[in-house]
């Protein structure tokens, strides 16, 4: 039997000479979700990212067998 977790966070665009400071950002936040998710033993199973405006949305998917 599996158990599903979904993680969320949103970046903003911010004035910056760094053309890529989002994708740094992002890079940073989820290696960060992903080291505290695998301690428990859940594993990254999906991911999903959209934009409204200045904004990124990205969604991981996590599962673990119960």
């Amino acid at each position: 039997m599996k158990e599903y977790k979904v993680e969320s966070f949103i970046l903003y665009s911010k004035l910056s000479l760094d053309s890529k400071h989002i994708l740094k950002d992002s890079t940073k936040k989820i290696q960060a979700i992903l080291d505290e998710y695998a301690k428990d033993g859940w594993q990254l199973s999906s991911t999903d990212a959209t934009n409204f405006g200045a904004a990124v949305y990205y969604y991981l998917y996590f599962e673990r067998s119960i």
